[in-house]
């Protein structure tokens, strides 16, 4: 990276304390670091939100989630559980917690890191992130309404052909999916922890999401695209 551009310069302008502070970032961002992990934070829906190296940055192409959940369920005072996979930083359940003013939620991370990041977000929302495995039985942790989850699924030959700013800067737990990306989609197909499923999915991959978790006896009830034109997320019940 040779420039930055004049908005992510505004950003560092307004993070920085100084003019020392201020020409760090600049260097920072130039060697490609993104400006939310020299800032720490990020803008997502309503919120701004905390972010480390620990954490995925929250993406724009993410809130097609939070809005398909808002398409299904538009009732926002209806009392829900949901439960979030792979919570990172905490971003899609508390915005959604945000909307729905008596709902609570569960958010878990394999990553302890990850998590202190998610509890730092939390603020009054009526959350609890808990340290526990996707892959595992989710059983344990009770039952839910609506589960939620935007978990890795970049095939680990493809991470090294990413940008900078992800490959170098987010953290691999949060991309890896295995080799085809759909390791823990292979999970999720086989848990029951909610009778609905709203997940995110990388570019083209419904062609082999939908028939697996049909082939689990979920049923595929309908897609949204982000503003790119591609279909990113996925709803089934069951």
């Amino acid at each position: 990276m040779d420039k930055i551009s004049l908005f992510d310069k505004k950003l560092l302008q307004e993070a920085a304390s100084s003019d020392e502070e201020l020409n760090s970032f600049i260097t920072r961002r130039l060697a490609g670091e993104p400006v939310a992990k020299i800032v720490g934070k990020k803008g997502f829906w309503k919120d701004d939100f905390i972010v480390s190296k620990d954490v995925l940055d929250p993406r724009p192409d993410s809130e097609t989630l939070i809005e398909a959940v808002l398409e299904k369920f538009p009732n926002k005072d209806k009392t829900l559980r949901f439960l979030d996979l792979g919570t990172g930083s905490g971003c899609l359940l508390l915005s959604l917690l945000g909307e729905y003013k008596n709902a609570m939620g569960v958010g878990i991370d394999i990553s302890e890191k990850a998590l202190a990041i998610a509890n730092q977000n939390k603020g009054d929302k009526r959350a609890e992130f808990i340290q526990h495995d996707m892959r595992s039985h989710l059983s344990d942790l009770g039952l839910f309404d609506i589960m939620i989850s935007n978990p890795p699924y970049i095939p680990t030959a493809e991470i090294q052909t990413l940008q900078k700013d992800v490959k170098d800067y987010d953290p691999l737990l949060a991309l890896d999916g295995g080799a085809d990306g759909l390791d823990f989609y292979r999970a999720l197909s086989k848990q029951r922890p909610a009778p609905h499923l709203f997940i995110e999915i990388g570019k083209d991959q419904e062609k082999q999401i939908i028939p697996l978790f049909e082939s689990e006896g979920w049923q595929f009830v309908q897609s949204w695209k982000d503003l790119g034109g591609i279909t990113r997320v996925l709803y089934f019940q069951v």
